[in-house]
């Protein structure tokens, strides 16, 4: 059994020694490992970095220890300062109430990078559009997790650089395929060399015999079970690839019956392809975009479907590419391991998380009665804001009332600090309606529903977005006085 050595600060470490316990009972024979904590003179175990670790953690204090244990939030060259102790160094959660799912993802890693759908981002307006800006359009849609660039046709709108546009797209190794319901316009974007040709009803089949292209098939309306299943049967029968879609259609026009559609095709090939549409649901439906990706996803993993349909029109759905990316990769790891798709990641928790406040009011009051320093912490809990430092802890459920009670507007000249702290109450405040995890002096964390710049927990933490340099170092004054 492992013995484990965990830093952390003064003040956190009541809490961490309650969690271990539970954790790690010493009186329990299946423990999972054994531990020992220390505190390196820290009042904040956020402020720790592994120079400083490597300076005061005292040799004789890693008797024993197979493993040593840094907080989350620890900056700095783990493998420097594994060198320097001669242990290993690992990083762990930046929330210490996270140590339980943290060993549970360590003792059983669940991949995220494996997925088995491919999916097809549309470009609906191809077109119109000008080659360069077609090209630039692609190669975005690729940045974003598509596998297949779709060339929507337009009705009644002539697409004359459709065939240079496949050419363009196969130089740059992008896949192709070209939607239209103009047979013209698929004979040219297949006798041009496109990957796939969306869609071919029963009396569209015979372009499937003039050109190469793998062809997506659907009958002649959406409830024509009978000829979508028929030119499945002719395709499989010639040995010919293809992809077979049921169409799924939206909410409240019979997006259960189209479900049911696409469970009787599995019954009845298991072994054909098939792609789902999903913009009719994505697009049509007033909605957070993540969770309807999520359950489609979710249905393709358990129906096999290897392909969707995307599509980013409207501007509630501008995110859809990146959360078909997500859910493919999270179904996939839940459909692979046999479990729930939960506590697996993966960022389609956009707005509210599982588990928001790691910390009771009662713990939150705990911590804040240690504090002999000037310096503002901001924590949220399920009952409100929690503002505290040496002078008293103030609770409320809005910024605005918490700040008459700051004592900051007796304060001449010192507007930077009020305005970092108004900025991280206003964070605060949003992060507690909407039941979101609030770390101060971090954003928000919004998965996949907006771009966060990568993280190097190697180097040292840069300024925030609230704080100007004066205001900075003001508030650095405060942090380390």
């Amino acid at each position: 059994m492992d013995h484990l050595l965990f830093l952390t600060g003064r003040l956190a470490l009541p809490a961490l020694e309650r969690v271990l316990g539970e954790l790690a009972d010493p009186s329990d024979p299946a423990r999972p490992f054994d531990w020992t904590v220390h505190e390196p003179g820290l009042q904040v175990a956020a402020l720790m970095t592994a120079e400083m670790i490597a300076r005061r953690l005292p040799r004789e204090r890693l008797a024993g220890i197979d493993r040593v244990i840094v907080p989350g939030r620890c900056r700095g060259d783990l493998e420097a300062l594994a060198q320097a102790l001669g242990r290993p160094v690992q990083r762990g959660p930046e929330e210490l109430k996270d140590l339980p799912a943290f060993f549970r993802r360590a003792a059983r890693p669940v991949p995220l990078h494996e997925h088995r759908v491919a999916i097809f981002a549309e470009i609906t307006d191809a077109p119109r559009l000008t080659l360069e800006a077609l090209v630039a359009r692609a190669l975005a849609l690729a940045g974003e997790g598509a596998d297949v660039i779709d060339l929507g046709g337009l009705p009644g709108t002539p697409f004359p650089h459709l065939e240079d546009a496949v050419q363009a797209l196969h130089g740059l190794s992008l896949k192709v395929s070209v939607d239209s319901q103009q047979p013209d316009e698929l004979l040219r974007g297949g006798r041009a060399g496109a990957d796939y040709l969306l869609s071919l009803t029963p009396e569209l089949l015979w372009i499937a015999d003039e050109v190469a292209a793998t062809p997506v098939l659907v009958g002649a309306t959406p409830d024509d079970e009978a000829g979508l299943w028929a030119s499945v049967e002719r395709l499989q029968a010639r040995g010919r690839a293809f992809l077979a879609d049921p169409i799924l259609d939206p909410i409240p026009f019979g997006l259960a019956r189209s479900i049911v559609r696409y469970h009787r095709l599995r019954e009845r090939f298991p072994d054909a392809p098939m792609l789902m549409g999903t913009g009719n649901l994505t697009e049509l439906t007033e909605a957070d975009t993540s969770g309807i990706h999520a359950v489609l996803l979710g249905l393709c993993a358990e129906l096999d479907i290897r392909a969707i349909l995307t599509t980013q029109v409207s501007p509630h759905a501008r995110r859809a590419l990146r959360e078909a990316d997500a859910a493919r990769r999270l179904m996939h790891a839940a459909a692979t391991l046999r479990t729930l798709p939960k506590d697996l990641g993966g960022g389609l928790a956009t707005v509210h998380e599982r588990r928001p406040w790691p910390d009771s009011p009662q713990e939150i009051a705990a911590t804040a009665a240690q504090v002999r320093d000037p310096n503002f912490r901001i924590q949220v809990a399920a009952d409100g804001l929690h503002v505290y430092n040496r002078d008293g802890l103030r609770h409320a459920q809005d910024a605005m009332s918490l700040w008459p009670r700051l004592g900051l507007g007796d304060a001449p000249g010192d507007a930077a600090h009020a305005f970092y702290l108004g900025a991280e109450l206003a964070r605060a405040e949003i992060a507690w309606q909407l039941g979101k995890r609030y770390v101060q002096d971090r954003p928000l964390d919004w998965g996949v529903a907006a771009d966060a710049p990568p993280e190097d927990l190697s180097r040292a933490c840069a300024p925030g977005a609230t704080m100007a340099p004066t205001a900075l170092e003001r508030h650095a004054a405060r942090r380390t006085s």
